[in-house]
């Protein structure tokens, strides 16, 4: 017992770092859960025993540095999928994905540059022999060679329109590329010709390696596996053993190799290919990506962003991973600090610590948990589509069932105070409470739509929304609802009101609508974007986000008058989001993400709209500093600004600003990398006030 209790609290430890490190990374929205992030991972490749490196959708790049125990999050600096990578060393690597994407880093991915590939096609394979010399191939049989290190990209003719899935190079000349309906293509000179080689199959390829300029293996569908040992003059087929569909394979020395596929697919040899046998992963979903650096330890990535390890050579495989991956519908915030997410599965995550910890909490169901309302940091309460209602009283630690008097399915629900509160589902379905739940009461909705969304804004006035463009109105607590002109047939989900008059509704289709008058006249707003909202939440009357299908979010500091398109880093459907002031916000949604912002979701290069009424120097964040940080201030007049960083001596050592800056909120990103570790300080000067405040620099994690 005492081990299972250090080893699950090194775990939490765990997570509670990778949190800090992806909210150090961030530039507006971080993971939360699952952890280190949850995009599908497409490919991973290590360096050495330590360094790794691993990519996937919606721009994803990870990096660890101690073998794989932790990950941090890094900024691509692109929202396209990225499919492989290659390193040279720990410093140089190149980053190929959809749309042409190429990416370069020199750095060991502090930055990322993004490279012109002369292509809008989708790039799968990558593979770099040094710093200069190196291969990308992909779509309708696209080949881009570079001998200076991506400088320049010159396409190849490759006497192919297949999709052409990966690359293999062992020198500067010789390499293979293999691709769908069993493509094999070989260059001995560098790629001014290529040669199709006869595969002895017409199943898609999918992953390639080669020890040398003769020994290679290739995997692809319904368990193929072929080997040569004259450089693909001839390919052997090896019996895997299975019919799943492999994708990618890593061998560590010329014995010790390591394939891995759908549902959880993974075969290890120890003679070269002879002889195939099935590891346990233990997962059930689709592996994309393997690297081994010797024949003991490996890394493989899969389609729901997992990260698994072994030390073993594969005899027990470990989760790096952390996290539910339940999808999540639903999230209520009280405060910066307590906050509680619900979703499919009986799912109740809680927090009281602002998201750095999500603790599980039982409800004694697995049913699909579809909205959530909390008043206060105690009393709460969940609905289920089964008709079912959950309340709490001590934050979760203990849920009691309530009767609902219904088996409709409920899908949203608001509280006023600890006693009021509407719940509204499918069919018009509409209940109230004046008691905590302790008795509901069915109302009169006058509609058989399904209703998606609810706010009750105060004890007698309160919106619904819900199907075929469906508003509902009630000044008498429910005694009477009376039914809006949206002005659209789509279907709305969601609902959020700062007060009796001012008021936001999402929907389908990109709906935005908004009122300042109660709802007596909707006006669309537009967004930008013709996908599904999901939910939306304003702090005030001007500050709102709104969430939907493919990861969007949307932001407006002007009152829903103009929209921003902010980056989530994710294209999972996000289904809640929940704001407690203007700039702290969670958003929620599939395969278990939970996203978190402390500035609104503003990036460094983005300023908040915001008009104050003090001259301030913020504290930088994050803080203590090892690469990145953003330094915020604001000013109350137009005037000449300078905002400069000295060292303990009393040195300046980088001027950040020094020019007029308008009247507003500011952020200025500053790069400490380089810097020895210690404390500095920043100063910020207008023509009649200084401020100045401490930064602490530590060494790169």
């Amino acid at each position: 017992m005492r081990s299972s209790v250090m080893l699950n609290s090194i775990a939490v430890v765990v997570l509670i770092l990778q949190i800090d490190l992806c909210e150090a990374q961030s530039t507006g929205w971080f993971w939360q859960n699952p952890l280190p992030q949850g995009n599908v991972l497409r490919d991973v490749s290590f360096q050495d025993a330590g360094t790794g490196t691993a990519v996937g959708r919606a721009g994803t790049i990870l990096r660890t540095v101690d073998g794989g125990v932790r990950w941090t999050v890094q900024n691509s600096g692109t929202a396209r999928d990225l499919t492989a990578l290659s390193f040279t060393d720990v410093n140089t690597g190149t980053v190929v994905g959809d749309s042409g994407v190429i990416l370069r880093t020199i750095d060991g991915g502090v930055h990322w540059t993004r490279q012109s590939s002369g292509t809008m096609r989708y790039l799968m394979g990558v593979s770099f022999t040094d710093a200069g010399h190196g291969t990308v191939v992909g779509a309708n049989g696209t080949i881009l060679h570079t001998t200076d290190g991506g400088t320049s990209w010159i396409l190849q003719t490759s006497g192919s329109i297949e999709y052409l899935t990966g690359v293999a190079f062992t020198d500067t000349d010789v390499g293979t590329v293999i691709g769908y309906n069993g493509t094999i293509l070989r260059t001995t000179d560098g790629g001014t010709s290529w040669s199709r080689q006869t595969s002895g199959t017409t199943d898609h390829l999918n992953g390639v390696t080669f020890a040398d300029a003769v020994n290679g293996t290739v995997v692809g569908l319904y368990g193929t596996i072929l080997h040569t040992t004259d450089g693909g003059t001839t390919w052997i087929q090896q019996s895997s053993g299975t019919r799943s569909w492999l994708q990618d394979i890593s061998y560590a020395d010329a014995h010790n190799g390591t394939v891995v596929g759908e549902d959880g697919t993974i075969l290890r040899t120890t003679d070269g290919g002879a002889n195939w046998s099935s590891q346990n992963s233990a997962e059930t979903e689709y592996l994309f990506g393997v690297s081994f650096t010797d024949s003991r330890n490996g890394t493989v990535v899969d389609v729901n962003g997992i990260i698994l390890l072994t030390t073993d050579g594969g005899v027990s495989w470990s989760n790096q991973s952390g996290g539910t991956r339940h999808e999540l519908m639903r999230v209520a915030f009280t405060d910066a600090d307590d906050g509680t997410v619900v979703g499919w599965n009986g799912t109740i995550l809680r927090t009281t610590d602002g998201g750095r910890r999500w603790i599980s909490q039982t409800i004694g169901s697995t049913k699909f948990l579809s909205g959530v309302s909390f008043t206060d940091a105690n009393t709460g309460t969940v609905i289920a589509g089964d008709g079912t209602i959950y309340r709490t009283i001590d934050g979760g630690v203990n849920w009691s069932s309530q009767t609902s008097g219904t088996t409709i399915p409920l899908r949203g629900v608001s509280f006023t105070d600890g006693n009021s509160g509407i719940v509204v589902g499918g069919k018009g379905m509409i209940l109230h409470t004046t008691n905590g739940g302790e008795t509901w009461t069915m109302q009169t909705s006058g509609t058989s739509n399904d209703l998606r969304g609810v706010s009750f804004i105060d004890l007698n006035t309160a919106v619904a929304v819900g199907g075929y463009g469906i508003i509902l109105r009630t000044t008498d607590a429910g005694e009477n609802w009376i039914t809006q002109v949206s002005g659209t047939i789509n279907w709305l989900n969601g609902v959020s009101f700062t007060n009796v008059r001012t008021g936001t509704v999402v929907g389908d289709n990109g709906t935005i609508l908004h009122t300042t008058d109660g709802g007596s006249n909707w006006s669309s707003r537009t967004g930008g974007t013709t996908v599904r909202h999901t939910g939306v939440s304003f702090a005030d009357p001007t500050n709102g986000t709104v969430v939907g299908n493919d990861g969007t979010i949307l932001r407006t500091t002007d009152g829903g008058a103009t929209w921003t398109h902010q980056s989530s880093g994710t294209n999972h459907h996000l289904n809640g989001v929940s704001f407690t002031s203007a700039y702290t916000g969670t958003a929620v949604g599939r395969n278990g993400t939970i996203l978190r912002t402390t500035t609104g979701g503003v990036t460094w290069v983005e300023e908040p709209k915001s008009f104050p009424t003090l001259f301030q120097l913020a504290q930088n964040y994050p803080n203590p500093v090892s690469t990145i940080t953003n330094i915020p201030f604001s000013v109350t007049k137009r005037e000449h600004v300078t905002l400069s960083v000295y060292n303990i001596l009393g040195r300046r050592i980088a001027m950040l600003v020094d020019e007029e800056r308008e009247v507003g909120s500011h952020a200025v990103p500053f790069d400490a990398t380089g810097l020895a570790s210690g404390m500095y300080f920043y100063v910020l000067r207008t023509g009649s006030m200084v401020e100045t405040r401490k930064m602490l620099v530590v060494g790169t994690l």
